[in-house]
């Protein structure tokens, strides 16, 4: 999720959620069926890494959102898709466009990824 200043919207800053998944360049055939399969998304690599990226909010909406919710995720990478449709909620009802939702947003990237705390973060494991 990226959040950056913007002239083109009223509170000053545009709301952009990325779906990545990274995988190590050999494995390329695997990203790119994902692509077919979905229907969405492009394929880059750098650093012997193939990322396959969705940013147009509607595929994130329509696809990536309802194929994760058939076939869920598990652990940590769960938590991080719970908050990220929670963004996707957010923004699909443009609360994102008001400064009250653009902290619920900012919030909620706030605890995503790295900065998660879980309890064995929270307990020093």
């Amino acid at each position: 999720m990226d959040i950056f200043k913007s002239n083109t919207n009223n509170i000053g800053y545009q709301v952009r959620l990325k779906f990545v998944i990274t995988q190590h360049s050999r494995d390329y055939q695997l990203i790119n069926s994902l692509i077919k399969y979905l229907d969405c998304g492009t394929y880059y690599s750098k650093n012997s890494l193939g990322h396959f990226v969705v940013t147009k909010f509607s595929d994130l909406y329509e696809k990536i959102i309802p194929f994760f919710n058939k076939y869920p995720l598990i652990g940590n990478k769960k938590l991080e898709y719970i908050d990220f449709c929670k963004a996707a909620e957010l923004i699909n009802k443009n609360v994102h466009l008001t400064s009250q939702g653009l902290e619920k947003i900012t919030t909620i990237k706030a605890g995503m990824n790295r900065k998660r705390i879980t309890s064995s973060t929270a307990s020093g494991d």
